[in-house]
């Protein structure tokens, strides 16, 4: 399958990528597939997953910032990371943020395979010795780093603390005492910084393609992980 394929096919998914997009709709075949095919901006590299929209509302660039999650059912404010990193350092980098959370944590694997515009459906395993669990991750490096439609996050509820490796490639991360996951930032090179943006806001597109989410499927055997 060509690249510019993966990102186009059509399953739902792909449509709705396709309906958001907005900007590629007067783009040439050949104008579509070259900025497809950009992968690097500077010195920041993407992974295959997703792509910025034609016109680079948002530049792909490493570093994170501070925000907060408000909880509607419980009124608590939550602090939050949000980081972006580039794809030689990606995996590695989300590896070593989850050694806050201690030797057993809980997984989610977030899939919007075969799923309507707009959704994705989250699959819960309790109790996994963190180790083991990083030497899984290692294995389907592929999955992770370039499968639009795939993301999986780990918590420690007893903490509590959670780190989020959402289906963009973006890094999250959630609790009240969060100086653990910056110290790792820093060790990493990714900066802090008050006004970076996400690619998550302005249009983008998502790539994902068949072998990939068969290899999901084999994740999730891989971590005990059932419908």
């Amino acid at each position: 399958m060509g690249f510019l394929e993966k990102f186009l096919t059509n399953t739902p998914r792909e449509a709705s990528a396709r309906q958001i997009q907005g900007g590629f709709d007067t783009l040439t075949e050949d104008q579509l597939e070259t900025h497809l095919n950009i992968s690097r901006y500077g010195s920041f590299k993407l992974t295959d997953a997703v792509r910025p929209s034609y016109n680079l509302d948002v530049v792909p660039s490493a570093g994170y910032r501070k925000d907060a999650y408000n909880d509607k059912e419980t009124g608590i404010k939550i602090p939050v990371l949000m980081a972006a990193a580039s794809k030689e350092i990606l995996l590695d980098l989300f590896i070593d943020l989850l050694d806050p959370l201690g030797q057993e944590v809980d997984v989610v694997l977030e899939t919007s395979h075969e799923r309507n515009p707009g959704s994705h459906q989250d699959l819960y395993r309790e109790s996994m010795d963190a180790p083991v669990l990083k030497s899984a991750l290692y294995d389907f490096e592929d999955l992770l780093l370039n499968d639009g439609c795939t993301g999986i996050a780990v918590l420690n509820p007893r903490i509590p603390l959670e780190v989020q490796f959402d289906e963009h490639k973006l890094l999250i991360m959630y609790g009240q005492d969060l100086w653990p996951f910056e110290n790792i930032l820093d060790d990493y090179r990714v900066n802090y910084s008050e006004s970076i943006k996400f690619i998550t806001e302005a249009e983008h597109v998502h790539s994902s393609s068949d072998e990939h989410q068969d290899s999901f499927e084999q994740m999730k055997y891989r971590l005990g992980i059932e419908d």
